[in-house]
């Protein structure tokens, strides 16, 4: 009837009461039962801490339940039981208020053997933080696991028995159960905010797991919807049920935050009792600007069966909830501004809580008239520049904003965004959220200069190419033709290059008029000796008044230039040009073989395309055909231009993947007694062919080979088929050296060397504790036993007393018992030491232990 909980601050522990269900013959409430079985206890105190900080509140009970399988088996009740969660109190005059996560799904669920088992816990943070989940072992004190825990995965595991959770739903999948008895798993719940981790919940749950004749039921359910708010969402929900002898009843149910909001819950109308499936169920939710949230809301459907083992199916949609867009967006041009309106009231300035902050104003240069996507709000990645935030000016009846820093003859695209974001106590904002941006408005300062509209080529040649220019007059109600009288010239300026370069005029490229009346739209074939092949061009209209004055010499457009990269098969083809509007979309045109027209074969808003499956070694030649808008609504809207004819040959300039290599020897094994004439290196590695999806033409393989890890590398074979997967190697001195393989394929392009495998000698050397020099021909001499890898020594023997009485630096030795002069040494102990010396790729390498040990000379005299 009571728990102790530890609250993290030093403060003692507290007994709380239970405060629910009927009162008992004690006085104290015994708890709500939910099914037979499984009771609910709500314990309900208060603490104050001593000021803020970040808390880890825990509770303790001294046993779990019997017969947990995967909990200390078989005596998981001797295991405590703890769960705890972390709290960070926070200054609500700058960090805003921050509750716990909730949990609206019980924690105890029930499985059969070989069926696929799902829970939700059902989270849900008031303050709008991001949730992450993950599972953990369970607990029997802080940061200490309960002992001998497997995950269920691990009871029998195998291909059939996968355990999982998504880290953003929380959904669980354990697909599925092998072993019927009692699982406990928890879960993390970790709560971020700004990106950073605040909190935490920790969820300890059982799974009953039965053998049973018993399949789980489906439910039919859309995943993911978003709403702008003020919209209302209403979606149907099916469940059904394989197990139709006999036939089975379905509970459908719903749980979540969404049916407990304060001013708009979220009704669920379906069979309050178990009904023959299919079982309908219709949710709806009237959203409100309040609901505009930066974190998606979750409600898990759940269906369960009436069988005496019961199963359920779990389905978890996500809804998101917007800001709606601002309405009636209008630009005007003023002198030297802009002035952008939108319509006022906006629907959710007077959200509860003061959630709506203002608006943020986008600009661009030219137009960009993507389709807003409910479930991406925002505006990153349009190609905008925010250049007003949380903006609320108004004049006349309208929320305006007036742009100054615009010039003319370039066209400005504008969307209006409102912005949302809880605040603390001072004010400040955090959990910042984006509405959905509003339609499109472009503008431009008075149109009083021409405009360029097209920059075609229409002849590809390195000395005979041709481009059609064509741009617009000034606008005849911008221009005041009495402050600039006429005549009045277009001249056309040409150069080399996509560069803002200002250009030269071009010979025969003027066209004059005494009246604006005479100025038309203009066109001009330029055919003057231009390289369309290997360079771009750029242009300008130059336009003059009164016999000379230039008014201006608006943003240059250059035609489109491609490039080709040719590699494998494929053909990267990458364009750029520098144009006043904005191109939309391109289309590639590729020639068709033997004949002299193109057709397309993809289009594209990137700035690039790959044509890929094609045969090395033909020829491919393209142009790009741009689709372009000012984004003007008295202007033309389908500006087409053409690049030049661009070829290129595919060539596999690609290099294969590298193979996997791996060498061996009887270093490896438990027969290091061999002699050394047997010491071989075995090589042996993949086949990128077979390994690799990017290679399908490895035609053979080159080995390398260092004696020393420092040394370099240099060519120790060449195979030349790529069925070849081994190469016996045996070094000069030893095994001891490096290796590297590279794969070479059928344009001899050669892999990098991705691993270099290095092995060493295994050296032995060892000495007998006694010998006999007594003429008999029978162990008179001091020798090794059978060494290995050990080229040079250095003996040194020593009597009792400390006085060296042999030496020598052959592995050998061959000591006949004499001393350092020749004479018979007498019988007896003798100590030694020995420093071994290996040969490595011509160098001599001390080993790192010295021997040293006793020696008997024993002559039998």
């Amino acid at each position: 009837d009571s728990v102790e909980i530890d609250w993290g601050d030093g403060s003692p522990l507290t007994w709380v009461r239970r405060v629910n269900g009927p009162i008992g013959p004690s006085g104290v409430p015994q708890g709500e039962f939910v099914r037979p079985g499984l009771k609910r206890n709500l314990y309900i105190t208060e603490h104050t801490y001593p000021g803020f900080g970040h808390f880890r509140i825990g509770f303790t009970d001294p046993n779990r339940i019997a017969d947990i399988c995967n909990v200390n088996d078989p005596n998981s009740v001797s295991v405590k039981f703890y769960i705890e969660t972390t709290v960070t109190l926070v200054n609500e005059q700058f960090g805003g208020t921050n509750n716990s996560p909730l949990l609206f799904q019980f924690p105890i669920d029930e499985a059969c053997v070989g069926q696929p088992f799902k829970h939700n816990p059902g989270a849900f943070d008031p303050d709008g933080d991001s949730l992450a989940f993950r599972l953990i072992a369970p607990l029997e004190g802080p940061q200490d696991d309960v002992p001998l825990y497997e995950f269920p995965n691990m009871v029998e595991p195998g291909p059939a028995n996968n355990l999982s959770i998504n880290p953003v739903t929380g959904d669980i999948l354990w697909d599925a159960p092998q072993k019927p008895c009692i699982y406990n798993i928890a879960i993390l719940i970790i709560d971020y905010r700004n990106g950073q981790a605040l909190d935490s919940v920790i969820r300890d749950m059982q799974i009953i797991v039965e053998e049973c004749d018993n399949r789980p039921p489906t439910i039919q359910v859309i995943d993911e919807i978003c709403v702008v708010a003020g919209k209302k969402v209403e979606f149907d929900v099916t469940a059904t049920d394989p197990d139709i002898n006999p036939q089975q009843s379905l509970l459908l149910s719903a749980q979540g935050a969404l049916f407990d909001l304060p001013n708009n819950p979220a009704q669920f109308v379906t069979s309050p009792d178990p009904a023959i499936p299919p079982v309908l169920g219709i949710f709806s939710w009237q959203t409100s600007c309040e609901d505009i949230s930066n974190q998606p809301y979750f409600v898990v459907f759940k269906a369960v069966d009436n069988h005496p083992n019961p199963l359920a199916d779990l389905k978890t949609v996500v809804i998101r909830v917007v800001g709606p867009p601002p309405e009636d967006v209008q630009a005007e041009p003023l002198t030297g501004e802009i002035e952008v309106s939108w319509e006022l009231p906006y629907i959710c300035e007077s959200a509860e809580d003061e959630y709506f902050r203002g608006f943020s104003i986008w600009r661009r240069e030219g137009s960009n008239p993507f389709v807003t996507d409910t479930c991406s709000p925002g505006m990153d990645g349009y190609g905008y520049t925010r250049i007003a935030r949380f903006h609320e000016d108004s004049e006349g009846g309208r929320y305006v904003l007036k742009d100054t820093d615009v010039e003319r003859g370039r066209t400005y695209c504008y969307r209006i965004m409102a912005e949302f974001a809880r605040l603390t106590a001072l004010g400040q904002n955090y959990n910042n959220v984006d509405g959905l941006p509003s339609e499109e408005i472009c503008a431009q300062l008075a149109r009083d200069v021409p405009l360029m509209t097209h920059v075609d080529v229409t002849n590809t040649d390195a000395t005979n190419g041709q481009i059609q220019i064509r741009w617009t007059r000034p606008n005849p109600s911008d221009l005041d033709t009495v402050q600039n009288p006429g005549p009045y010239r277009f001249r056309l300026l040409r150069g080399a290059g996509l560069g803002n370069n200002p250009g030269t005029p071009i010979p025969g490229a003027s066209f004059s008029s005494p009246t604006f009346a005479g100025l038309t739209d203009t066109a001009f074939l330029d055919a003057g000796g231009l390289n369309t092949l290997t360079q771009g061009y750029v242009y300008s209209v130059e336009f003059s008044v009164n016999g000379g004055d230039v008014i201006d010499n608006p943003n240059a457009a250059s035609s489109i230039f491609l490039t080709i990269l040719s590699s494998d098969n494929q053909n990267y083809l990458q364009w750029n040009e520098d144009v006043p509007w904005e191109n939309i979309e391109y289309t590639i045109l590729r020639q068709n073989p033997g004949s002299q027209t193109f057709d397309s074969i993809g289009t594209t808003q990137l700035q690039e395309f790959t044509d890929d499956g094609l045969t090395n070694g033909e020829e491919y030649c393209y142009f790009i055909r741009a689709l372009g808008t000012y984004g003007l609504t008295d202007f033309p809207d389908s500006l087409v231009n053409r690049s030049q004819i661009s070829c290129a040959i595919p060539l596999d300039t690609t290099p294969p993947c590298s193979p996997s290599l791996e060498v061996e020897n009887i270093c490896n094994t438990t027969e290091p007694i061999a002699p050394e004439e047997e010491f071989t290196n075995f090589l042996e590695w993949t086949n990128p062919n077979e390994t690799c999806p990017k290679t399908d033409d490895v035609i053979g393989y080159r080995l390398y080979y260092a004696p020393l890890p420092n040394s370099p590398l240099e060519q120790l074979a060449t195979i030349s088929s790529s069925d070849q997967l081994n190469f016996q190697h045996q070094p000069e001195n030893g095994v001891a050296g490096c290796y590297a393989i590279t794969a070479i394929d059928s344009f001899d392009n050669e892999s990098p060397i991705d691993t270099i495998i290095c092995v060493d000698n295994c050296p032995f050397y060892e000495l007998p504790n006694v010998f006999t020099p007594n003429g008999d021909s029978q162990n008179d001499l001091w020798i090794p036993f059978p060494y290995r890898f050990i080229d040079r020594i250095e003996l040194q023997v020593f009597n009792r007393w400390g006085v060296k009485v042999f030496q020598s630096s052959n592995p050998d030795i061959l000591w006949n018992g004499t001393d350092l002069n020749g004479k018979e040494l007498t019988e007896g102990t003798y100590f030694y030491t020995c420093i071994l010396f290996e040969n490595r790729g011509g160098t001599l390498i001390q080993l790192p232990e010295t021997l040293s040990g006793y020696v008997e000379i024993i002559r039998g005299n």
